[in-house]
């Protein structure tokens, strides 16, 4: 089995028809799978929340704007 990593901007028209197709040829199949890993950033926050750092606790939908405001 081989395993292969890219990079594709989902925004542009060949990131899109890339996608498509790769999802295409996954959908039936157990030959082919597509496994979404988070960027570097989402991973440093999921780090950060499992330790409890950087994170704020906050009540309901205001205390979370009073926070962002600050």
């Amino acid at each position: 089995m081989t395993t292969i990593t890219l990079k594709i901007n989902e925004r542009t028209k060949k990131g899109k028809a890339f996608l498509e197709m790769a999802r295409a040829f996954s959908e039936d199949s157990k030959e082919i799978e597509i496994i979404k890993t988070p960027n570097s950033a989402t991973l440093k926050a999921m780090k950060d929340a499992e330790r409890s750092k950087n994170v704020i606790d906050v009540k309901d939908k205001a205390g979370l704007y009073k926070e962002l405001r600050t």
